[in-house]
């Protein structure tokens, strides 16, 4: 009996175990300062492993292997190249590119960070999440969120830490937020052209190996997110993690060799004719398909939920249910549906990859909830003044009945995400501007149903700025006020900007870094109020109010399909029973930017 994949402790050393099926040979690395000891795994058919007497908690180490290197046939077996534990969940270092990652012979030992070997406990069962559908999620990038807040002790701005401070927690109370959902927080490496433009990935969304923090955001590991994840929890608030299962840094066939490639390259999706499959953009793709990555996953969310986390966000998540094409019914659905750790934590889809078919939403299992990129355009088109979009935004508001069937929507609902324009850029850009992104200006999304109010960029013109903040609040009463969960980025509460720049994902610094001294306090209380307000609704209105509803153009007249079009401009209301004799009026006025809510007697 090998044992669990990686390194276990025993009662007498640390147990090694590594998956390589095309491996002649595998060597542990074990290291002390810089000095390495190698020691050979024995062979059980795919898997290879090693106890080492002596040795403890804290131990640093990787492994090298052996074998052909015939990239073209996906085999890339370098002994020269230390690999991490793909079971890792503790790295004493952050990955860093260097053109050595990828060339065969040369030895990467002094340039890839050591797996670290820690205890590894049983999750037990966690208490019921605090989020439930319908509530408000905070998306926020980790580093960037509080690298710049006066009040978090320099030390602490922008890890996990930072997120337990009184400052913090305060803000999210304000805001009435449910569960913050934390941008990828496991190690991760820059792609290999960012280094030749002085930038760095800023996002994450880049990851190695899928359990091990990156120790620039936890310098205090897996007790830091614990002790944050506890201290929020007392605070009311929730967890998820943005978890991208779908590829690794590893990239295409020209990139570095960290892990799973130089291990067993078999994890990584292959067409016939033995390319790597790109369903990601990446370059690469897990294969969903192989048991080994779906015991992989599995374990990432095990041991991610025995932190206390909420649940999960899972990056373009149609890749794991990728058999190769998508299935509704993938055996990776009901193993975490079956799981006793995990069948109760929040799980959110990013429905959609760039593969075959890839666009799936309103398809996942009915406890999935969805990213809903329609109800992001559908609100962007109405305020942006487009014909014959009222309509789409009556059915955007009560929670895309045309995608979602049930009592309970299933949609996340969200006008801006870290990946494109903020929201005060949607209202003062008509275009992207990501020139310093090092690619010409042509990466990010062409169509973003944005607009400029008159003036590209920033203005000091009073009308155009007056129009700007009327849309925002347009914007954002929509949003607080649809059926649905609700996600709102970080920063959007106040105005923050990237100045056009819709791709932000390698510009750690202050493009994506939060201004907290000079944010728009008054659109902040706006938001305040406007979760306050969230909050009495749903608290009050039915469970069935969707059915209930009643729409009214401005003249009272009950509204029928041949009036929609007309609609756009002219405005129309949806009356909303709250019980105890009263009502919600909804009022929409496109031409005049406006929409405006109160409660009425019956």
């Amino acid at each position: 009996m090998s044992g669990p994949l990686g390194a276990s402790l025993a009662p007498n050393g640390v147990r090694f175990v590594v998956q390589a099926r095309d491996a002649t040979k595998i060597e542990l690395c074990l290291f002390e300062g810089e000095q390495e000891t190698r020691i050979a795994l024995e062979r059980q058919d795919d898997i290879h492993a090693v106890t080492v007497p002596g040795i403890v908690a804290g131990q640093r180490y990787g492994f090298r292997a052996h074998g052909s290197w015939s990239p073209a046939q996906g085999l890339f077996f370098d002994p020269a190249k230390l690999l991490v534990d793909p079971y890792a969940r503790l790295l004493d270092d952050r990955f860093r590119y260097h053109p050595n990652l990828g060339e065969y012979g040369k030895d990467t030992a002094g340039i890839v960070p050591k797996s670290v070997v820690t205890p590894v406990s049983q999750p037990a069962p966690q208490p019921q999440p605090l989020f439930t559908p319908g509530g408000t999620i905070y998306e926020l990038n980790v580093r960037g969120f509080s690298l710049q807040h006066p009040e978090v002790p320099p030390a602490q701005r922008g890890t996990i830490a930072a997120l337990a401070h009184p400052a913090i927690i305060a803000h999210f109370q304000k805001l009435r937020v449910n569960a913050i959902e934390l941008m990828p927080i496991v190690a991760w490496i820059d792609e290999r052209h960012l280094s030749a433009l002085g930038l760095h990935n800023a996002w994450g969304y880049n990851p190695v190996v899928p359990m091990a923090l990156d120790p620039g955001l936890a310098p205090g590991g897996l007790d830091e997110l614990r002790a944050t994840v506890a201290a929020l929890r007392n605070a009311g608030i929730g967890v998820i993690l943005d978890l991208v299962l779908n590829h690794t840094g590893e990239s295409d066939i020209a990139g570095p060799i960290l892990s799973l490639r130089g291990l067993d390259n078999r994890c990584y999706a292959h067409a016939p004719d033995g390319n790597l499959i790109n369903d990601t953009g990446t370059g690469n793709t897990l294969n969903a398909a192989d048991p080994a990555i779906q015991a992989l996953m599995l374990e990432t969310l095990r041991h991610f939920a025995g932190c206390g986390v909420d649940g999960f966000r899972f990056d373009l998540a149609t890749v794991l249910a990728r058999h190769p094409a998508f299935d509704p019914r993938a055996p990776i659905f009901d193993a975490i549906a079956q799981d006793p750790i995990l069948h109760d934590r929040v799980l959110i889809a990013e429905p959609w990859d760039i593969g075959p078919d890839g666009y799936r939403l309103g398809q996942f299992p009915p406890n999935w909830l969805e990213w809903n990129d329609r109800y992001r355009d559908d609100v962007r088109r109405f305020w942006r003044g487009d014909d014959h979009s009222a309509g789409a935004l009556a059915t955007r508001m009560m929670g895309s009945s045309d995608i979602f069937s049930g009592t309970r929507t299933r949609s996340v609902n969200f006008i801006a995400a870290h990946d494109g324009f903020t929201l005060a850029d949607l209202v003062s850009f008509a275009a992207r501007h990501n020139e310093t992104n090092g690619e010409e200006g042509k990466d990010g999304h062409n169509q973003n149903f944005s607009w400029n109010n008159g003036v590209e960029g920033a203005s000091d013109d009073p009308v155009v700025t007056g129009r700007r903040k009327a849309d925002i609040r347009a914007l954002l009463s929509t949003l607080f006020l649809s059926r649905g969960t609700l996600m709102l980025c970080a920063g959007d509460e106040f105005g923050r900007t990237q100045k056009g720049n819709n791709n932000a994902y390698a510009q750690d610094n202050e493009t994506t870094w939060l201004d907290w001294r000079d944010r728009d306090s008054a659109l902040e209380d706006f938001v305040a109020e406007l979760a306050s307000r969230r909050a009495e609704w749903l608290s009050s209105v039915a469970a069935d109010f969707v059915e209930t509803a009643n729409w009214y153009d401005r003249s009272g007249n009950q509204m029928t399909p041949e009036k929609w079009d007309a609609a756009s401009l002219h405005g129309y209301e949806v009356h909303i029973p709250c019980g105890a004799g009263t009502f919600l009026v909804i009022r929409v006025d496109q031409k005049e930017r406006l929409l405006t809510f109160a409660a009425r007697d019956c």
